[in-house]
């Protein structure tokens, strides 16, 4: 269980992990050596899986985005496996969820160009059977971000 505390240090750290621990200490008065513990305790209760850095998709060439919509005739066991590997062996497929409703999956992929996609789209229909793909190009990101909320646990 956390307190509020605990919920204040975790959204600090999801705003910026770099900020020294004296600089989180001091927004949540703590001493450094009392918030330094409880961030380790945090990491032991799995509150924190782990810390990233968190890329410029411009300078690393990658700035377009493209979701897409999968259908598939498959579900078994052995299949859903496959497309696992499938998607996890494509680097520019950088989220995957499985939906209820009308569609079996949803995938964020970012690229360099929309043409790019056609490569992307290659590799996987040939890494795996699919019944219908439909791709949407993202024309502005609204709103992005990593943070969960820290108000429910």
């Amino acid at each position: 269980m956390l307190d509020d505390r605990d919920a204040r240090i975790l959204a600090l750290l999801q705003a910026d992990a770099d900020q020294p621990i004296s600089a989180i200490a001091e927004a949540v008065h703590l001493s450094t050596s009392a918030c330094a513990r409880r961030i380790a305790r945090l990491r032991e209760e799995g509150y924190i899986e782990r810390q990233v850095a968190l890329l410029n998709r411009r300078k690393m060439k990658v700035p377009t985005t493209v979701f897409v919509v999968i259908k598939t005739a498959h579900h078994s066991a052995d299949w859903v496996e496959s497309f696992r590997r499938a998607v996890a062996d494509i680097p520019e497929i950088v989220e995957v969820h499985r939906l209820t409703g009308n569609f079996d999956y949803i995938l964020k992929i970012v690229l360099p160009d929309v043409e790019h996609y056609d490569v992307v789209y290659k590799r996987l229909v040939g890494r795996i059977e699919l019944f219908d793909v439909s791709a949407y190009i993202s024309m502005e990101t609204v709103k992005q971000g990593s943070a969960v909320p820290t108000t429910y646990a």
